[in-house]
């Protein structure tokens, strides 16, 4: 998880954004062995009980794709008002083309 502030300035000053539908995604890249994630859900999403259940939905998808992140990125999850009322499958699949857009996923490979 991103918790310093510093780390959160870095990458708003440094990070790159890609977006894809329900979620929005800022990036940077970093020399760190893992990649981690923050999450900002704002309060036009709804009160403090639907933003906590949407980030719970959001970690949960990430979890099914863990297998495929690649490692030396500080990744910011915007979720925008509509994610608080969509399927988790499409959340899942948003999240996934926002972080393959930013390079994050690796790619899968073809048959």
């Amino acid at each position: 998880m991103i918790t310093r502030p510093s780390d959160f300035a870095a990458l708003q000053r440094d990070g790159t954004s890609r977006s894809a539908g329900l979620v929005s995604v800022r990036v940077r890249r970093t020399d760190l062995d893992v990649t981690r994630f923050a999450f900002s859900t704002g309060r036009k999403l709804g009160g403090a009980v639907v933003r906590n259940r949407t980030r719970r939905r959001i970690r949960e998808s990430l979890r099914s794709m863990d297998s495929s992140l690649v490692a030396g990125w500080d990744v910011l999850v915007i979720a925008r008002p509509a994610t608080a009322e969509a399927p988790q499958s499409a959340i899942a699949a948003d999240l996934a083309q926002a972080l393959a857009r930013a390079g994050v996923l690796a790619p899968e490979p073809r048959p």
